[in-house]
Formats: C-alpha cells, structure tokens, sequence
C-alpha cells in the first residue's frame, strides 16, 4: 500500500507506542485518526497539532476501545472527514501483574476487554468498509508475551491478539486486506517504566508498523534478536516451564509489579 493520502486509524494514540505510530506514520504522508480514552484528550489535542505543525494531518477523536458505539462514532468521524479507512493500528493496550492471583477481577475483565476485545471490535468496525475497497491493512500489536506465557492476564489475551490476527488474515486475504501481527519486546514506555531508559525506543516499533502496512506480513518480532528466545520457547517448553516456574524467577518477576501497587494483593 502507498501511504501518502491514506488514512489511517491510530488507537492508542496518545501512548508512547502510538504516538511514535502516528508520527511515523505522518511523515510518510498518511492522514491520521487518532484515538483515545477521554482522560487523554489533551494528550490526542498536543499530538494532532503537532503532526499539523510538522506538515502533517491528523484527527483527534475520544474513543475508549471497549465502548463498541464510542469505535463505530470513530470509524464514521473518520469517514466524514477523509473519505475512507485504508489502515487500522490496533496499539491500545494495558498490562497486568505477572501474578495472576494479584489481580483484582476487575482488573482481569479490564485487560481482556481493552488488549483483545478492544481490537477485535476495531477490526470488526472496519472490515466491511476494507472488503468494500478491496483493499486495506490492519496491524495489531501483540507482545512476546503472547508467546511466552509468563505475564498473568496480559500473556493470555495477548495470545488471544495472536491468534485473532491469524484468524482474520485468512479471512480477508481474498479481499486484498493485510493483517500483520507486530510482537515487541521490552521497549521504552510507562508499562516499562521500572527497566530504565536503556530499553529501545518506541520508534522501533512505529518503523515496523510503516513496513507492515507498506508489505504486510504474518509477524514482525520487534528488535530482531528476540527470535532467538521466541525459537527456543517453541522448540522447548519444558525446560520454559521449569525456569519460570522457579520460585524465585517468580519472585523477581513480581517484585516490581507489587511494590508499585503497595504490595501483594493475594
């Protein structure tokens, strides 16, 4: 897909990921929509005036991704102000404890509804203006931790991302839509606050999202050398179970998650 003129929906938009999506995406010449819950209006607001200061042009729309009217009133702005919707990047997304038992059931319902029901419905708004055109790309943004299944509810309905991009690719594919999966690993944003600033940028993965509706793909693994863990986790789970089911593996992994909520909840 060229991607000078097309229009892109960005949701997520005012996250380190997402901002970093519809900069790039901008600066090759794309219209963007991007969304975001009503807390961060502000945020969508500093971001759409300056991708207009940057030459570029860009729509700030309120949309919480687990609010089904708040997508379609996203995908209609869309369409009222640009014509069409040729790519969607599912980038909203929240994270959980590693420990399952740490979490509220609240918190469980919450995750699954932003990081997997959230794209779901944002595919679901889409497609049938992309079937129409015979022509469009979606990109969802999974995690290696939808392959690695070590982060509690997170891992699971990254998984789920997973295996909803698979799904629909082969849906669509007759229709000239692409669905690509991009899997980062650690990088820079406040889910990573506690790792540093040593991590990589959130640019790697808005490069990535450009390849990726450009020529779509079945899966990006974002920086490339996490192919490595990601081969051995799938040639050989069980030595997998056995390091991660170490007691004290899981006692580093949960330390920093219970002492920014105060402690352990379970």
């Amino acid at each position: 897909m060229r991607l000078h003129d097309a229009v892109a929906i960005v949701t997520g938009a005012s996250g380190a990921i997402g901002s970093a999506t519809a900069r790039a995406l901008a600066a090759v010449g794309a219209r963007i929509v991007l969304a975001a819950p009503g807390g961060e209006r502000a945020a969508l607001d500093e971001l759409a005036d300056a991708i207009a200061r940057e030459g570029g042009s860009a729509l700030a729309v309120v949309a919480d991704v687990t609010d089904r009217a708040a997508i379609d009133a996203l995908v209609r702005a869309a369409l009222a102000r640009y014509g069409s919707v040729d790519a969607l990047v599912n980038v909203a997304g929240i994270g959980s404890h590693p420990s399952l038992c740490d979490d509220r059931d609240a918190d469980l319902e919450r995750v699954v509804n932003v990081n997997l029901l959230g794209s779901a419905r944002a595919i679901h708004a889409v497609l049938p203006i992309m079937k129409a055109q015979r022509r469009g790309a979606i990109v969802n943004i999974g995690s290696l931790a939808g392959e690695a299944g070590i982060m509690g509810i997170y891992s699971a309905s990254k998984f789920g991302v997973r295996g909803l991009s698979d799904t629909v690719r082969r849906e669509v594919r007759s229709f000239g839509v692409g669905v690509t999966l991009i899997e980062p690993g650690f990088v820079r944003s406040p889910m990573n606050a506690a790792m540093g600033d040593r991590l990589p940028s959130p640019d790697i993965v808005a490069r990535a999202v450009v390849r990726a509706i450009q020529r779509p793909r079945r899966r990006i693994i974002v920086p490339w050398g996490y192919h490595v863990p990601i081969a051995l986790i799938k040639l050989l789970p069980g030595i997998v179970d056995r390091v991660f089911g170490d007691a004290r593996i899981q006692a580093r992994l949960n330390r920093d998650a219970r002492a920014a909520t105060g402690g352990e909840r379970a």
